[in-house]
This record gives structure tokens, sequence and C-alpha cells, in this order.
């Protein structure tokens, strides 16, 4: 069975959040923007996972675009934390990285599914 690489790095990156989000809790004792971050970083692989069991194409096309506006929410959640302090630069630039990926997957999947769509 072929790898589903958004699968694999949404939930990698849900992980990665949820660890961000104790550290942000705990050490940092931040608790709002936090929370907020918490929401929409770990939503992103919950709908992608939706996806996959979506009723037609229209329905998956709808679910990895949702899936899309959390992985920018979480982005501005991200750039929020890093500019008042919370994050210092070398965090934030990865966890940057990983969001702009998956955004850039979701684009890209998104647009060749409408592709498709069409066809």
């Amino acid at each position: 069975m072929k790898d589903n690489v958004i699968r694999t790095k949404s939930f990698a990156f849900a992980l990665r959040i949820v660890k961000l989000y104790q550290f942000l809790q705990f050490e940092k004792k931040e608790f709002i923007l936090s929370k907020q971050l918490l929401r929409c970083g770990t939503a992103i692989g919950a709908m992608v996972r939706e996806a996959e069991q979506a009723e037609s194409k229209s329905d998956f096309i709808h679910k990895l675009a949702i899936a899309q506006k959390e992985a920018n929410e979480t982005e501005y959640w991200i750039e929020l934390l890093y500019q008042s302090g919370y994050l210092d630069k070398p965090q934030y630039e990865s966890v940057f990285s990983d969001i702009t990926e998956i955004r850039k997957l979701l684009t890209s999947i998104i647009k060749t599914s409408k592709l498709n769509k069409e066809n």
C-alpha cells in the first residue's frame, strides 16, 4: 500500500503540537495561546483522517479545505507565540517549517483533486 504522506506528516505534526503545548503550559506558564494552538494544530490531522472516509470527491476536497484553514490558523498562533516571546527563533523556525510543508501539501492535494474532479 502506498504511503500516505499527508496522513503521516499531519499526525507527526499533531504529536509535536501536543508536546509544544505541554512545554508552553509547564515551562512558560502560558495557558491561552497554547490552547488555541493545540486545538487547531491537532485538527489538521483529524480532518485529513476524516477526508479518507469522504462520501464523495467534493466531500474529500471540502474536508481537506477545512484542514488547510486549520493549518493557516496554526501558522498564525505559531507566529504570535514567537513574536510575543514564548518561542525562541530556533523553536519557531522548526515548527513553522513543518506547518509550511503541510500547508503546501494540502494545497497541492486540493488543486489536484479539483482538476481530477473536473475531468
